[in-house]
């Protein structure tokens, strides 16, 4: 199993880790610089730098958990590389299972990979797979930048010929301008809702290899989603009630992370017949 950990990845792992770090360095130099030169008062630099690193700690939170999560599979090191550049649990965990499956694999990342050859394959599916974004992005990131400015002034003056003409139109016509000027609003919450759909239905219905434990459907699957969902809910609830709004980036990472405790602790403490049990195993 050395071909998961070996010192030759390390080695690469910290280069690339050492690069990215270099570089966060770099432009935080620069920013304090070009910041000074515009007269911005000191203390409001120190408190953007404080609250940019806070607000990074959610993500670490997230990354932390992703790599836990594949770790079993692929080791440390890939998922460790991977998120420290770009990426995200929603992609990686996909890459990697679609990578192990098409090996004719169907246990996912359930079960440690002692395959040098499909290994290679999931960490060449998962490194490639990310990096067609920054292929790509250079070349049509400005004309989707004009394009989403626009959407933006256009929603502008809807919303404002909407205001205007509230006393002569019906409700029915306001109805259908308002709904279309926040049609682009609900696009990208539609398609992360969607995502997550899958991975719900997977927990609830995802069938499994028969001869593998826990690689289907089950209680414990049922757990970990349930306490997941609970713990954003409340946590939810009380950033709303409390206005908490240091909170809310927190909530996805602390709801993923009571999950994984919820199912190590089931695990545990359940009988063993309750526990593994599978409904699509």
């Amino acid at each position: 199993m050395d071909f998961k950990s070996s010192p030759v990845l390390y080695l690469i792992a910290g280069a690339v880790i050492l690069f990215v770090l270099a570089q966060s360095v770099f432009f935080l130099v620069k920013a304090w610089k070009r910041g000074k030169e515009l007269g911005i008062d000191k203390k409001k630099l120190r408190d953007s730098v404080t609250s940019s690193a806070i607000f990074t700690i959610p993500s670490a939170l997230s990354v932390l958990a992703t790599v836990i999560a594949l770790a079993p599979a692929i080791g440390l090191v890939v998922p460790w590389v991977r998120l420290s550049v770009l990426g995200n649990i929603t992609y990686e965990t996909v890459a990697a299972t679609e990578a192990i499956n098409a090996f004719g694999i169907t246990t996912g990342i359930s079960e440690a990979i002692t395959d040098p050859e499909v290994f290679a394959g999931v960490a060449w599916v998962m490194t490639i797979g990310i990096c067609f974004s920054l292929v790509i992005l250079p070349f049509v990131a400005k004309p989707l930048h004009k394009k989403f400015l626009n959407a933006g002034k256009k929603k502008e003056e809807t919303e404002t010929a909407v205001i205007a003409e509230e006393k002569e139109e019906t409700t029915d016509s306001k109805k259908k301008k308002r709904s279309f000027a926040g049609f682009m609003d609900h696009v990208t919450p539609a398609l992360f809702i969607g995502l997550i759909g899958a991975f719900i239905s997977n927990s609830i219905l995802g069938a499994g290899k028969k001869d593998v434990d826990l690689d289907g459907a089950g209680i414990l699957s049922v757990i970990t989603l349930a306490t997941a969902v609970i713990s954003s809910v409340i946590l939810e609830i009380i950033t709303k009630k409390f206005k908490l709004t240091w909170l809310e980036p927190f909530i996805m990472p602390i709801g993923m992370i009571m999950g994984m405790v919820a199912a190590i602790v089931a695990y545990n403490v359940l009988p063993p017949e309750i526990a593994m049990l599978e409904w699509r195993g």
